[in-house]
């Protein structure tokens, strides 16, 4: 079917933000995500399901019709509808409104309403709006510069919690104290390096208990290098050009730069 200027209005508001009706578009849907997510959880305590059941049920089916309004939209918009339909968003707009559908005809689909919760991933498309989607883009481009060093920090995490967890056990082991085996060893320095401290696993030598004082600091060290790495990954990615919230009619890719005029996966000229 012919490309129309109807279509591709339509596409600037439903996949777009730059716009005023894109920007209403992604308010409302973000609305109906909020009560989409409050009435799932609501369904499962069962005092208020008992007594708002049947509310619960309207609202469902309300925010079902209009999720799957949304979705025939989008294929009805792309210039290629398959390349929407198998992308990640596609496939999580379909599994999103499965569940109430299947239920008409098997009750036990209920157990399904887990998926529903894939709804809050579209709060992510929702957050290109305005500023939103700049600092989005500055946090996505620190983790990634920070990736390698962050894999460096946990390899060198798990390099001290293999030692001390043996020594632990070595030190421990056979004072009935819970250090059984270094797995249980290993696992008690893991909590206690992040300072979470269950306490169902405790040191009673003196030796063993300067290891888990030292281990207790280190923890309070490291907390801060995580922290460090991504700031100053925040810090170079806060003056890279930006992100507009353009997206390919061809292909549906996102995350095209400011003031792009053609689509850097499929060279479709953008709206």
């Amino acid at each position: 079917m012919p490309y129309t200027k109807f279509k591709a209005k339509i596409h600037e508001i439903i996949f777009e933000a730059d716009t005023k009706e894109g920007k209403v578009f992604d308010v409302a849907l973000l609305i109906f995500i909020v009560i989409s997510i409050v009435a799932t959880m609501l369904e499962t305590v069962v005092s208020l399901r008992d007594k708002y059941g049947e509310l619960l049920i309207a609202i469902e089916w309300i925010v079902t019709i209009f999720f799957t309004i949304e979705y025939i939209l989008r294929i009805y918009s792309s210039k290629n509808p398959w390349s929407y339909i198998f992308s990640f968003y596609g496939i999580v707009d379909l599994l999103s409104i499965f569940p109430t559908y299947f239920g008409v005809f098997n009750p036990s689909a209920k157990s399904l309403a887990v998926i529903r919760s894939l709804r809050l991933l579209r709060v992510f498309r929702v957050l290109k709006l305005g500023n939103f989607l700049n600092a989005y883009e500055s946090l996505n481009a620190a983790l990634k510069e920070s990736k390698n060093k962050i894999l460096v920090f946990l390899a060198m995490v798990l390099i001290i919690v293999l030692i001390v967890g043996s020594l632990m056990y070595i030190v421990e082991g056979d004072n009935g104290s819970g250090f059984d085996n270094i797995p249980i060893s290993i696992y008690w320095a893991i909590v206690t390096v992040t300072t979470v401290g269950y306490g169902d696993i405790a040191p009673i030598t003196p030796l063993g208990q300067f290891f888990a004082s030292c281990l207790m600091i280190v923890g309070y060290a490291i907390i801060a290098v995580p922290t460090g790495i991504i700031g100053a990954g925040i810090v170079n990615a806060h003056n890279k050009a930006g992100i507009s919230t353009q997206v390919c009619h061809g292909c549906g890719q996102e995350d095209h730069r400011k003031g792009a005029k053609f689509c850097y996966n499929c060279s479709e000229t953008l709206s």
